[in-house]
Parts: C-alpha cells; sequence; structure tokens
C-alpha cells in the first residue's frame, strides 16, 4: 500500500503540472493570495484523482511484480505449486475496490470539485493583474490608459518622467497627460487607483455632440503644478456566479446528467416541432384568385406539375418571365438556406451539448474501469519483465499511459464532434487495451517468454540470413584427450561427401519454383553432415593444440532448412507464392542461402584439410 501511495501521490504530481501549465501565463501576476491559490491546488487535485488512479495503479503493479520476479520470489511462490492468478488475487480485490471507489468519487466528489475549480479559475482569470509598473515601455495593465515612466524609484514608490495616454470612447476624444514626476497608489477598497501628478501638461479633445459637425475639433491644454486623477481599477478578488456554469457535464453526477438530457430532449424537440411549424407557415403559398389551369405556371405553384412539363411551361414564357421566375425562385430558395442555416445553429448547438453530457456519464464508467484494465496490464508484464525498481516499470507505464490517452482522447473529440458514435468514441481505448490486458495475462500465467529479447533477436538474424561465428574455448581441465586418428579419417570421409552433395544438388543454380512451395523434401543429407560436424568439433575441442583450436573456430555454423523452403508448413509457402512482393523476396533469399551454403562447404573442406595436416603432424611428434 505504501508502494501504491507513492505511485499515486507521483502521478497526481505530474498530472496537477499539466493542468497548470495550461493556464499558467492567465495566472501569472495576479498578486493572488495564498487562501485562493490553496484553494486552486485543493479543487485541482481532487479533479484528476480519477486520473491519476489508473496511471498509478499500473505503475505500482509494474513495480511490485517487478520487484518479486526479480528478486526470484515469484520462482519461488509458482514453485510451490501457487499459480500467478492465485498470486494475484489479494491484488485483484483491492484494485476492484478501487474502481468502486474511483465511480463512487466522480460521481459524487468530483461533481462539485470541477464546478468549484471552475468558478475559482474563472474569478482568477477576470481579476486585474497587479500593479507593476515597468521602465522604458508602455503599460496597458489599467483599463482605458497607457502609462509610460522613465524611471522609478523603487524605495521611495516615486515615477518620474511620466507620460500617459486616456481614451475614453475612441481616439478623437484621446488625453494626453505629461508630468516630471508621479506616484500611483491603491485605494483603501481597492476598486479604484490615485494618480498624483506633479509639475505637468493635461492635452485634451473637446470631441462632444456638439462638435459632432465640425470638421476642426478644439482641444484643451492645462498646466498643473500637482494634480490628482482617480482611475478604476478592481484590484479585489471576487467569485463568479456558478449558475454560468449550469452547463458543464463534467460538474454533475450521473443523476443530474440524466435529468438534463431529458430537460435538453424536451426543450430542443420543442424548438423543432416550433421550426417546422414556422418553416411551414414561412414558405407555404397562398393564392387570392382561383388558379386557372390554362396559365402552366400558376398550375406549378398549385402543384399540378404532375400534369405538365417544366420545361414545356418555361419555354412558353416571355423572357422578362423567365427572369422574374428565375429570380423569385431563387430568392425564394436563398431565404430558405439562410432559414435552415440559422435554424441549424440553434439545433447544432443543443446537439453538441446532449453528446458532451452522454459522454461525461459513459467516461465516469470507462474511467473507472481503466483502473482494472491497468492493473491486468501492469501486473502481468512485471511478471513477465522481471524489472523492479523506477527504470523500466516508468518506461512502460508511460507507454501505455501514451497510447490509452492518444486514443480516449482522440474517441472523445470525434464523439464530441458528431463524427464517431458515443459508444465508439469512448470505447476506442477500452476496446484496444482489453485484448492486450488478455493477452499478457495469458502469457504470464504461462509461464511465456514473450518479451525475451534474445529470442525476438534470433528471429530478427534469421529473417535477414546473419548469424553468429563459432566460439570455442581452450578448456582448462581435460579427461579424455579426442581421437585424432578417428577424427582425421571421419574429417577426410565428410570432405568427400561434402564435394558430392554440392556437385549432386547444383547449388549454384536458381531454384525451382515448383519444388520449392509446392513439392517440398526435406534435406536430410545436409543435416546428417551438419550433425557429424559437430560431433568431431565436440571431441576435438578437448585437445591442447593451439593451432587445432583456432582452425575450429574457422567452421561456419551451418543453416539447415533456410536452403530449401521458406517456411516448415506447406499452406504457407503455397500461400507466400501467391503474394508477389513477399513470394519473390523469399525466393531470392532462398537462393541467397543455397549460395552460401555452398561457401560454407568449401570452407568445410578447407578447414578439414588444415586439421588433417595438423594431426599428421602431430602424430610425427
Amino acid at each position: 500500500m505504501m508502494l501504491f501511495a507513492g505511485t499515486f501521490f507521483i502521478s497526481l504530481f505530474v498530472l496537477m503540472m499539466q493542468f497548470l501549465w495550461r493556464y499558467v501565463d492567465e495566472l501569472i501576476g495576479k498578486g493572488l493570495s495564498i487562501e485562493v491559490l490553496a484553494q486552486f491546488f485543493w479543487y485541482m487535485s481532487l479533479m484528476l484523482i480519477p486520473q491519476a488512479l489508473p496511471l498509478a495503479i499500473l505503475l505500482a503493479s509494474l513495480i511490485t511484480m517487478g520487484n518479486i520476479g526479480e528478486n526470484s520470489e515469484l520462482t519461488a511462490i509458482k514453485a510451490a505449486g501457487i499459480s500467478l492468478m492465485q498470486t494475484l488475487r489479494p491484488l485483484i480485490f483491492i484494485t476492484c475496490f478501487i474502481t468502486v471507489a474511483s465511480f463512487y468519487f466522480q460521481n459524487n466528489i468530483g461533481p462539485d470539485s470541477t464546478k468549484n475549480l471552475a468558478q475559482l479559475l474563472n474569478s482568477m482569470k477576470q481579476k486585474s493583474p497587479e500593479l507593476e509598473i515597468p521602465e522604458g515601455i508602455f503599460y496597458d495593465g489599467i483599463p482605458q490608459c497607457n502609462l509610460y515612466v522613465q524611471k522609478k524609484d523603487l524605495e521611495s514608490g516615486m515615477l518620474y518622467g511620466v507620460m500617459i495616454y486616456r481614451m475614453t470612447n475612441s481616439f478623437e476624444d484621446a488625453a494626453i497627460i505629461l508630468a516630471d514626476s508621479g506616484r500611483l497608489q491603491s485605494t483603501a477598497d481597492k476598486q479604484h487607483l490615485l494618480l498624483s501628478l506633479y509639475n505637468g501638461e493635461w492635452f485634451e479633445n473637446m470631441r462632444s455632440q456638439e462638435f459632432a459637425g465640425n470638421a476642426n475639433v478644439p482641444y484643451r491644454r492645462e498646466s498643473f503644478i500637482s494634480k490628482r486623477i482617480v482611475l478604476d481599477f478592481d484590484s479585489g478578488f471576487n467569485l463568479t456566479d456558478a449558475s454560468v456554469f449550469s452547463n458543464n457535464a463534467q460538474a454533475k453526477s450521473l443523476k443530474q446528467i440524466f435529468h438534463a438530457v431529458d430537460s435538453m430532449n424536451h426543450v430542443y424537440d420543442s424548438i423543432g416541432r416550433g421550426t417546422r411549424q414556422d418553416l411551414d407557415r414561412m414558405f407555404s403559398y397562398t393564392y387570392p384568385r382561383e388558379v386557372d389551369k390554362n396559365d402552366s405556371l400558376e398550375a406549378v405553384k398549385k402543384g399540378l406539375q404532375s400534369t405538365y412539363s417544366f420545361d414545356t411551361i418555361v419555354s412558353r414564357l416571355k423572357p422578362s418571365d423567365k427572369l422574374d421566375a428565375l429570380q423569385r425562385a431563387l430568392n425564394r430558395v436563398q431565404i430558405m438556406t439562410s432559414e435552415l442555416e440559422f435554424r441549424q445553429m440553434i439545433t447544432s448547438d443543443g446537439d453538441e451539448l446532449i453528446r458532451k453530457h452522454w459522454l461525461e456519464a459513459v467516461n465516469k464508467f470507462t474511467l473507472s474501469l481503466t483502473c482494472l484494465i491497468f492493473f491486468f496490464i501492469g501486473a502481468p508484464l512485471g511478471a513477465i519483465i522481471r524489472k523492479g525498481g523506477l527504470g523500466v516499470p516508468v518506461i512502460i507505464s508511460v507507454l501505455v499511459f501514451i497510447v490509452f490517452y492518444i486514443l480516449d482522447n482522440t474517441g472523445f473529440r470525434m464523439a464530441r464532434l458528431g463524427a464517431w458514435p458515443i459508444w465508439f468514441g469512448k470505447g476506442l481505448a477500452p476496446a484496444v487495451l482489453i485484448p492486450l490486458a488478455s493477452f499478457v495475462t495469458y502469457k504470464a500465467n504461462k509461464d511465456s517468454m514473450v518479451f525475451n529479447m534474445d529470442a525476438y533477436r534470433n528471429v530478427f538474424m534469421r529473417l535477414l540470413g546473419l548469424r553468429l561465428k563459432r566460439h570455442v574455448a581452450s578448456k582448462e581441465v581435460i579427461i579424455n584427450d579426442p581421437d585424432y586418428r578417428r577424427d582425421a579419417e571421419r574429417l577426410t570421409v565428410m570432405s568427400h561427401q561434402v564435394r558430392a552433395y554440392a556437385y549432386g544438388h547444383h547449388l549454384m543454380r536458381m531454384p525451382n519454383i515448383i519444388n520449392v512451395f509446392f513439392r517440398y523434401q526435406p534435406d536430410h543429407e545436409i543435416e546428417r553432415i551438419s550433425v557429424e560436424l559437430e560431433d568431431i568439433i565436440e571431441d576435438l575441442s578437448n585437445t591442447r593444440d593451439r593451432f587445432i583450436m583456432s582452425y575450429l573456430n574457422q567452421y561456419p555454423i551451418v543453416s539447415l532448412k533456410a536452403h530449401t523452403r521458406p517456411f516448415e508448413r506447406k499452406w504457407m509457402n503455397i500461400t507466400a507464392v501467391f503474394i508477389l512482393p513477399l513470394g519473390i523476396f523469399l525466393y531470392l533469399r532462398m537462393w541467397r542461402f543455397r549460395l552460401r551454403l555452398l561457401t560454407d562447404l568449401r570452407k568445410i573442406r578447407t578447414t578439414n584439410a588444415k586439421i588433417v595436416e595438423r594431426i599428421s603432424k602431430i602424430d610425427t611428434m
């Protein structure tokens, strides 16, 4: 539990910093009190707890099972006959409890925290900035005023070389104030600023209603020794009205969300019915007189177009009547289009608001379920990797969480825009992570080496035709000396067999496609030669002669099957030949292996000759 608590607070701190950086530019320099900042961080932490829980569970389970596996405790547990699922049973119970607690927290405590945080954050954004008049640049933090200070005294608070531009309604009635010095102070109620100026001049345009028609605008010039100006500047902190967040789905519980959705459906259904009635009244056509059926155009308007040809009707009209009819039709279409676009804006906003509520309702379930999913990813991965500490587990946790965040955020945005259904958008991340959790849990329960890097490296090397070099080391203690005479005879016979094999199989020729992909026959001869060669190398590795040891390391490691067919199973070979890029690649790869086998056989004959010659010298000593 201590490990889980530690990872939880680490995850919560990281998420809080990520959330804080989004608004740091808007909150900095506001002169907020410690009490306000404490409330901000408190509500922010409460809101981010449901998001921190899955990441904490993932990291804690990885570290816990990694430590148990690294210390061989997991091996001892399995040796005692206890399976992995039995070992994880208490942790599964705790995780289920945390999952239920996360849902309860999101449904009961989280909405109030989100609403209070949104109210506090909006109030902090609207608070006027703290007065910090810079030197040498214009400061626009005071409403309707630009203030320039050439120099200021930090000890006395005096400002020197003051220039002020005041704009009230427009640039035409702006005022310019110049002063040698001044002092800026806040009133006791923090609602106004008192600006005391000394030895200056005031220039102001006299633009007003009585001079509105005149081209020349008079202005006023005033010289003063001292002057006081009161500026509006609310530097206090006031909470905004919480009712503005009534449409915030994150600030509602499930019961409130369902009630809000029902209310919005009722309201927007009423708007839809009203829109239909308005459009019917707007675009319905009434006729003041009885329509004469001989008038083709009037007949079309009356709805009798089924008995008339539109082209025929239009062709009979005068050019002026044609133009008039087309213009009226175009005007009606434009009016209808504009009206429908306006109505669509109203209904689309309502649909988006309803989608946000449904998304938040589904999110309460999916975010809680993520705790359980992350546990069945983290714990089996820790048992497979068997690495504890904060190294590999942190890397894996970050990668898994990034994948989850990308999928969940993408699905949320697409569902919010209406491009995807809500169930698909919010179910995208669980649909990807649940199979992953099932896979790693199954592999961990079966003691699979799914993350054995050596196995993947061997597959990669076989695919590219890479191989390791032979390394035969000298033995410090030799019990039985090699049978040099018998080994020399076997090597001599092997050299003849290798030469006959290379000559009989025509390894330099391109292989027959039919025999490769459809009529595969195993090559037992090269397998027998390889087994016999390894047996001779094993016997000669007991030698003390350094020349023979160096010759043994010159033997290549022969590939036994790659020169005969691409795959072990026949149906895979048949399938590969019809996939042209893959089939061509496998065919050329197998030809390359045949040429390499020919080179290996020549190397074997040369090395055999060297060893036989060296053995003959040893016998004569």
